[in-house]
């Protein structure tokens, strides 16, 4: 049993900390624990009865009906929901719920029907970036076991790397982009995404893969001839230092764009080198795969 705090709830479900105590005083469906301290924690099951709440509330069922439902009926009406945002949400639910139940099998289950249904890039934009996105503010707070990351993460990159060899693409472009993620960055997803990306509109790719050192993304930059380098920096080790990564860069390989997006991007402030470029949202990458495709 994981014990979640009222503001893990919040950031979960969507749902304001008043409003979910607000929700125990007035209705039955919660019942936290608390500390020898007094402060509120939450089973996997609560969190579960958040979120399902929260959706049905979301898409116009009071919250005095739902107290009365019964926990099937419950999952019978987030089932009927037809409205297309509301199914993704639920399907997000689903697998923030099989991750916290370690139910690997049933997280990719649900993966793959998404992948056969909808393909794998509308699955990652419409359903794993989200994911990932709301259990990240958990990894944050370490109320998620690092095991728990690794499994499910480890299934996801499992799936790109099965989707990027099955891609066959007739689009054939002239651009060779070098991929790597620098030195104490291990979050590979976000960079596979753009490799599959890439590969399934014709670009040319060198793959690097994760923790590599400049000196040898450097010797291979070199050796190949990119036309330009990307990384995509989701959150690396303590001592890794941005503005002397993008200097080392720079010092390195001053000629050669280098294209970065990812989280770090968003809170950086000062003027980065002048063969540097910031992809700060996703359609900005899209924008930019656009242009060398």
């Amino acid at each position: 049993m994981h014990a979640f705090t009222i503001k893990d709830l919040e950031n979960l479900s969507g749902i304001k900390a008043h409003t979910i105590r607000i929700w125990e005083q007035r209705y039955s469906f919660l019942n936290p624990s608390r500390t020898d301290t007094n402060i509120r924690f939450y089973s996997n099951d609560e969190l579960k009865t958040v979120l399902n709440i929260a959706l049905l509330n979301k898409y116009g069922f009071k919250i005095s009906h739902i107290d009365r439902m019964s926990t099937t009926e419950i999952k019978e009406k987030i089932l009927c929901l037809s409205q297309m945002e509301a199914q993704q949400e639920r399907i997000i639910n689903e697998m923030i719920h099989t991750m916290v139940d370690m139910r690997l099998d049933s997280f990719e289950k649900l993966l793959d029907e998404n992948m056969s249904l909808r393909g794998i890039e509308k699955t990652i934009t419409q359903l794993i970036f989200p994911f990932m996105e709301r259990i990240g503010i958990l990894w944050l707070t370490n109320h998620i076991n690092p095991a728990q990351e690794h499994l499910v993460t480890n299934i996801i990159r499992q799936k790109l790397i099965v989707g990027i060899d099955g891609i066959h693409t007739l689009l054939n472009s002239k651009s060779l982009i070098l991929l790597f993620l620098p030195e104490g960055e291990h979050h590979e997803l976000g960079l596979l995404f753009v490799y599959y990306l890439m590969k399934r509109r014709g670009v040319n790719v060198i793959y690097l893969g994760s923790n590599v050192p400049v000196k040898d993304m450097e010797y291979v930059a070199k050796l190949k001839q990119p036309d330009a380098i990307f990384t995509h920096l989701t959150s690396v080790a303590n001592h890794f230092n941005f503005e002397k990564f993008l200097n080392n860069m720079h010092a390195r390989l001053p000629d050669l764009p280098l294209v970065i997006s990812g989280q770090i991007t968003q809170g950086y402030k000062k003027k980065a080198p002048n063969n540097t470029q910031f992809k700060k949202t996703l359609s900005e990458v899209m924008d930019f795969i656009g242009m060398i495709a």
